[in-house]
């Protein structure tokens, strides 16, 4: 089966997107990845979603326009990574728009109709709302995939995403998918990409490598003020996203933040990432886990060795070390979601989401729809 994968998260750095050959094994699955990339949003439309985007209010027609822009811009992604394969299917995320996990919503866009007359292929998007409807916060759904990649019967390990936010899924050694523990940290990029780009003036859109942030000192007080933020104290199940941890608040904390350079801006702000991870792999008792790490954070060099300094016990390293790019790991994670969706499959964790039950995920815009059910149907018979 050749699928793709289509992610696009809360940093707003591009569309992810990967070609995977893929087949069920047992309970999980094997997969080549094929092709991947990162497809950079085009400058326009980068800026229109910043707009779009919390604690800005949208209308209804500028939603409407970047669905459509943005459906194109997934397919002309989706594309890019075909080259001449023929596609089975596409699984894609969409942009999230609007989150709030205790109310059950959250919206992405992006027309997956666009996609599937691109590529003349079935198209799997919406995997949120299933989990919303039996009353979940419709996120994080990526543990369900970190369960099945990287549990271990012998090992505990812990699977780290730092994109925009960033989130954990705990694997204790020989623990069932269903039994995990997951859940949104706090801010992973984020806020450092925002006040890099506020404060040179867009010159830059976030820390090379993590250089500004190697070059600065940590303020202890704004360090202390932010880490005392509600969010951080809350119980799981729960998620957060730029509703949250957007401009907003760092304009809440302006008056603490007006006072410090750039790097000692990022250096802070860097600090509270990897003090807020830190404080959740000792909220899930697993200090002496493997880390694997994933998503735009682990090429921040500054913090991956602040990491490192703050978990002593552990061991951090990236994805890569297991067959799983760390770029690429939430794009294939949403590929293998879609081929549980066409299989039908519960896909959802609820002691993660707050879910009342377990529940298939996702919509379908079929091409073909009976003749690849009938194809997964021998692959699985096969196992």
């Amino acid at each position: 089966m050749i699928a793709i994968g289509l992610m696009s998260g809360t940093s707003l750095d591009g569309i992810d997107a990967a070609l995977l050959k893929i087949e069920p094994r047992g309970s999980s699955y094997a997969f080549e990845l094929l092709n991947f990339a990162t497809v950079p949003f085009e400058p326009d439309l980068a800026d229109r979603l910043r707009e779009a985007l919390p604690p800005n209010e949208p209308g209804v027609q500028m939603l409407a326009q970047l669905h459509r822009r943005l459906g194109n811009a997934f397919a002309r992604a989706a594309r890019s990574v075909a080259g001449a394969l023929n596609v089975d299917y596409v699984a894609s995320h969409g942009q999230t728009i609007r989150h709030d996990g205790p109310a059950h919503t959250s919206i992405q866009i992006g027309d997956a109709f666009l996609i599937r007359e691109a590529m003349n292929a079935t198209v799997c998007y919406d995997f949120r709302s299933a989990d919303c409807a039996v009353g979940g916060h419709g996120a994080p759904l990526v543990p369900y995939i970190d369960a099945l990649l990287f549990s271990d019967s012998l090992e505990d390990r812990i699977a780290l995403n730092i994109g925009g936010i960033a989130n954990l899924t705990a694997l204790p050694a020989g623990g069932e998918v269903h039994d995990v523990m997951a859940f949104d940290i706090g801010p992973g990029n984020m806020l450092i990409d925002a006040f890099v780009r506020e404060r040179t003036k867009h010159r830059h859109g976030w820390d090379p490598d993590g250089a500004f942030a190697s070059a600065g000192r940590v303020d202890e007080a704004v360090l202390r003020a932010m880490e005392s933020d509600p969010y951080f104290s809350k119980s799981s199940p729960k998620s957060t996203g730029r509703e949250h941890f957007g401009s907003q608040f760092l304009r809440g904390h302006d008056r603490l933040l007006a006072g410090l350079s750039l790097e000692d801006g990022c250096a802070t702000l860097c600090e509270l990432t990897a003090a807020t991870i830190a404080d959740a792999v000792e909220e899930v008792k697993l200090k002496t886990a493997r880390i694997l790490c994933s998503g735009g954070g682990v090429k921040n060099l500054h913090l991956m060795e602040r990491l490192a300094a703050r978990l002593p016990e552990a061991r951090v390293e990236s994805t890569d070390a297991y067959g799983v790019p760390a770029d690429a790991k939430e794009a294939i994670a949403f590929a293998i979601l879609g081929y549980e969706t066409l299989r039908e499959r519960a896909a959802n964790v609820p002691r993660v989401t707050g879910a009342s039950r377990a529940v298939p995920l996702g919509a379908i815009a079929p091409v073909r729809l009976a003749a690849l059910l009938g194809e997964i149907e021998r692959q699985c018979r096969s196992l």
